[in-house]
């Protein structure tokens, strides 16, 4: 598929993740075989104001690439502003605006889902970056304030009417969050309203959901955002499934080594306290299932080095061999 004059290789996207999607992790979903990571949502008037830890949140390497950054705001000029500021940096290949964050402090200042209340002023927005900018520009988009999709509808038109490049829609509402279940049947009729590429997200966690979508939808690619938590080996199986029918599945030795590799990762970017602080966590993603994995997690709660983490995978690895 094409994104404006982009070319993507393969039909999976990580969506953005607020605290996960860091560069760490996106170059680690990247070596597991996904088309195109996301960074976390960073603030239009973070990046005007110069503000440190957003500018922190735009860190990149080549190989993460195509990469897609996502703002967010309800400003159109520091929107725009900010657009142009990451199109000059040269570290992005899309430009993602969010019209679906429904978390209270995002919606309190009408940024994310709350713009889709607004469609003059998502107008607004749209045209000022897209005015601003070359690179390609999609958005991100909820079902909306109701069942019916009808907000989607409306704010896809005027994207599209914008000069917006493609679209992701997850089909819950803003006040669902991630409950309850997504309504697929929502982007299949999106995709027949639209001439741009439309990416299908929510419910992925399997292959198999994937393709079920893709056929069910027609959608041009799918987006991927919690299931790649726990296993970033999920974009190369969709894109093996999608293509051939068949993926494999990957065995303990490469889930050993990811975790490894994540955990090297995470202290060389973030430093090793603050990154065993965060590895606690974000380590026990990957065993879900594996026998004695409830003793595992409870001594990765008490990790504070690197060889401690390293250790730990190692003595699971071998108990469960």
């Amino acid at each position: 598929m094409k994104i404006k004059k982009l070319k993507i290789c393969g039909k999976t996207f990580l969506a953005p993740l607020a605290g996960i999607t860091n560069l760490p992790f996106r170059l680690l979903v990247k070596e597991c075989g996904c088309s195109v990571v996301c960074s976390e949502m960073v603030s239009a008037k973070g990046i005007f104001y110069n503000s440190e830890k957003t500018l922190i949140l735009l860190s990149s390497k080549e190989k993460e690439q195509p990469l897609s950054v996502q703002l967010f705001g309800s400003d159109p000029d520091s929107l725009a502003r900010a657009a142009k500021v990451v199109e000059d940096l040269k570290i992005a290949d899309i430009i993602d605006i969010n019209f679906g964050c429904s978390v209270k402090k995002v919606v309190k200042q009408t940024a994310g889902v709350a713009l889709m209340k607004e469609p003059q002023l998502s107008k607004s927005i749209l045209s000022a970056v897209r005015k601003a900018i070359d690179l390609p520009l999609t958005i991100k988009i909820r079902s909306g304030w109701d069942h019916t999709g009808q907000d989607a509808f409306k704010i896809a038109q005027i994207a599209q009417d914008a000069g917006v490049d493609a679209i992701t829609l997850h089909p819950r509402t803003a006040s669902q969050g991630f409950k309850g279940k997504a309504n697929w049947d929502l982007i299949k009729v999106l995709k027949q309203q639209l001439s741009i590429p439309v990416i299908g997200n929510g419910d992925i966690n399997t292959a198999e959901d994937a393709q079920k979508m893709v056929a069910l939808t027609k959608c041009d690619a799918v987006m991927v955002g919690r299931a790649a938590m726990k296993n970033p080996f999920i974009l190369s199986q969709i894109d093996d499934f999608l293509e051939s029918g068949s993926y494999q599945t990957p065995s303990n030795y490469e889930i050993f080594r990811t975790m490894e590799r994540l955990t090297l990762m995470y202290v060389n970017y973030f430093g090793e306290k603050p990154a065993c602080r965060m590895l606690r966590s974000r380590l026990s993603w990957f065993v879900k299932g594996l026998p004695g994995c409830s003793a595992f997690r409870a001594k990765l709660s008490c990790i504070q080095t690197k060889n401690h983490a390293l250790d730990l995978i190692n003595e699971f690895e071998v108990k469960i061999a």
